[in-house]
């Protein structure tokens, strides 16, 4: 399963942790996905879509 949203494609990120004594460790910023069941197109079905899209309403929420 892919963390990626199906409207706009937003997916994960890269970064480091930096602590207070500027050790760098890897991180992961992953979209934050919501199980959706929608119409985009007049096709309905279940979508994983970011929250951004569903407040920018590109997703018709059934």
């Amino acid at each position: 399963m892919a963390g990626r949203c199906d409207i706009c494609g937003k997916e994960k990120l890269y970064g480091q942790n930096v602590s207070h004594a500027n050790n760098k460790t890897k991180r992961v910023f992953r979209a934050n996905l919501k199980l959706v069941r929608g119409r985009v197109q007049g096709r309905v079905a279940n979508y994983k879509v970011c929250t951004r899209c569903i407040k920018a309403f590109k997703i018709e929420k059934l």
